[in-house]
């Protein structure tokens, strides 16, 4: 479906009953709703699955500018307006997860649970996303995708993982470098000690991206947060890694005796 926001046209796909628990899923840089497709199959009958495009993404609108964690967390609050829903787990992975981390500390009593796949509270440096941003902005994603792929994907020859590169490519230059601003601004100070709804923090034991560090940093901020490391794994999880990515969503939720 289609729907019309304050600034944007968001698209979203909505799976499963209408009584069901919501689980909203926010997906990463660069990509589309499309790479939850495997977790939104298994979880749909358990749950009310609403997955957006992120702004300047997929079919969703691109709109000018530097994006920040704010709006694009006000985006998800705004579909969760516009559907009614009061409530909502929410998981992201990579960007999506630190939008979902903004989404709880803006509207705390809005999130059910957390579930944070392959993200951290910030991604350094500064310096390097804007190298990033502008040359996205002066030649497109096509430049980011010999390098980006190795650290998204252990094997770039899957079928899901070249999937990823087409997404990649499709992707909007300006809502790519919109959305990488917002990674180069987001901070650990704005999210830290701020999160409270139980959270399980999944991580790759070979992200790049999300490292180790940044890993154990992102649980400590968290309280009560459980880490669950996938051996072997890389930054984009949930074509590659599917089935433990959905297994450890299901046992997220079963632990929190949920839908």
């Amino acid at each position: 479906m289609f729907i019309d926001l304050a600034d944007m046209l968001v698209h979203c796909v909505v799976e499963g009953p209408d009584t069901a628990p919501p689980l909203l899923l926010l997906h990463s840089i660069g990509t589309t709703q499309n790479i939850w497709d495997a977790q939104a199959q298994a979880l749909a009958g358990r749950f009310r699955v609403i997955r957006p495009d992120l702004r300047g993404h997929g079919l969703s609108s691109v709109t000018p500018g530097d994006y920040t964690m704010r709006q694009l967390a006000g985006d998800a609050l705004a579909l969760l307006d516009a559907l009614g829903i009061e409530k909502a787990h929410v998981a992201g992975t990579s960007i999506g997860g630190r939008i979902a981390q903004q989404v709880a500390v803006e509207a705390p009593e809005r999130v059910l649970s957390l579930c944070l796949l392959n993200t951290a509270l910030e991604f350094p440096s500064p310096a390097i996303w804007q190298v990033r941003i502008d040359e996205v902005r002066r030649d497109g994603t096509q430049v980011l995708a010999d390098a980006v792929m190795p650290r998204w994907v252990v094997d770039t020859a899957l079928p899901s993982s070249r999937g990823l590169r087409w997404m990649l490519l499709r992707t909007d230059k300006t809502g790519y470098a919109g959305a990488a601003c917002a990674l180069r601004d987001a901070t650990a100070a704005d999210v830290a000690g701020r999160i409270q709804p139980p959270c399980t923090v999944i991580a790759g034991e070979r992200d790049p991206a999300a490292p180790a560090e940044a890993v154990a940093a992102l649980q400590a901020a968290i309280p009560g947060a459980e880490l669950v490391v996938l051996p072997g794994a890389g930054h984009i999880t949930t074509y590659e890694f599917a089935d433990a990515v959905t297994a450890q969503m299901l046992a997220h939720f079963d632990r929190l005796g949920i839908g």
